[in-house]
């Protein structure tokens, strides 16, 4: 039996957290078009017959323009410490937007983050999105540079939407694991509490409902979960301006009313019953600058605190 940690890093938008939630069977981690979705860590489980790995999906590496954005990409780097392998993800979209004629130059976003991989520990690569690529023959040239790039462990092209290569992947890092008992009971799934994933679904409908500025100003905070036959959750929305709050409302409530009901059932599949999802929406100006305010809405530049008591499969439960 082998058990270790695996640090799931890249740039925004190559499939993480996707690639997560296929590994657990379990949408756990919030998806969407979008870059930055993911700002927090999530420790995923993922247990076989012959080994335990705990992923640790992390925040896409970008070039922050806050203080937010900072703090993020702290995570991901902090993550990268203690590890036992690394699953560094990239995609296809160099040859997406090449001419086909001329060898792929691996983006420079990704250059900088093969610089950042500590040395002593084995990384695999995926490459993903592989079945966006038509002409097929132009996958080669790619792998090769990324083979001259760095000393990989090993290098699976995948289709994480399509499960393509992903057992390959789990079979990769497994054999880069130390031998050694679970760490973890097999149903566990995550050690995050029910209030971050409340916090993250509400998120995830604000992502998908809106527009322009305003999916990356808002942050959610918990003020309230009461557990019972009925759970009964309260939430605030925060956004930087007056203009966002108008928007995230909308006329009569429609759009907190929608955002509302789509997160209430996202929670719901999770906890396995029906909860009561309160949501109120507020300005607090410049929160993604303002260090004091980021550490109260959760998003802190230390080491995380020791992690609370394993969630079973489906059954997060809330903190203590």
């Amino acid at each position: 039996m082998r058990f270790g940690t695996v640090s799931i890093v890249g740039r925004t938008n190559v499939g993480k957290s996707t690639f997560l939630n296929a590994v657990l069977g379990e949408d756990l981690a919030i998806v969407s078009p979008l870059p930055q979705t993911t700002r927090d860590t999530l420790l995923g489980v993922v247990t076989r017959e012959d080994a335990q790995i705990a992923f640790v999906d992390t925040p896409g590496l970008h070039e922050p323009k806050s203080e937010l954005g900072r703090r993020m990409n702290l995570q991901a780097l902090d993550a990268l410490r203690g590890t036992d392998a690394v699953l560094f993800m990239t995609d296809t979209d160099v040859l997406l937007r090449g001419s086909g004629t001329k060898p792929p130059e691996i983006a420079a976003e990704d250059r900088d983050i093969v610089a950042r991989l500590p040395k002593e520990t084995p990384v695999v690569l995926v490459v993903n999105k592989v079945d966006r690529v038509k002409n097929k023959p132009l996958l080669l040239p790619l792998l090769e540079a990324w083979s001259k790039l760095h000393d990989f462990r090993a290098i699976v092209p995948t289709s994480v939407l399509r499960d393509d290569g992903v057992d390959r992947v789990l079979d990769e890092l497994v054999a880069l694991l130390p031998e050694s008992e679970p760490a973890y009971a097999a149903d566990t799934l995550t050690d995050r509490p029910m209030q971050f994933f409340v916090r993250e679904y509400v998120r995830e409908q604000i992502l998908n409902a809106t527009r322009g500025e305003v999916p990356h100003a808002v942050a959610v905070t918990v003020d309230r979960y009461e557990e019972g036959r009925i759970p009964r959750i309260a939430a605030t929305i925060h956004v930087e301006k007056p203009g966002q709050r108008k928007i995230l409302v909308g006329e009569g409530g429609a759009m907190l009313r929608r955002i509302g009901t789509a997160a209430r059932k996202r929670i719901e599949h999770l906890v396995g019953k029906h909860v009561y999802l309160e949501l109120f929406v507020r300005v607090t100006e410049r929160w993604k600058n303002a260090p004091r305010m980021l550490s109260e809405l959760g998003y802190e530049t230390t080491d995380a605190p020791e992690p609370e008591e394993p969630r079973r499969r489906a059954r997060p439960r809330r903190s203590p």
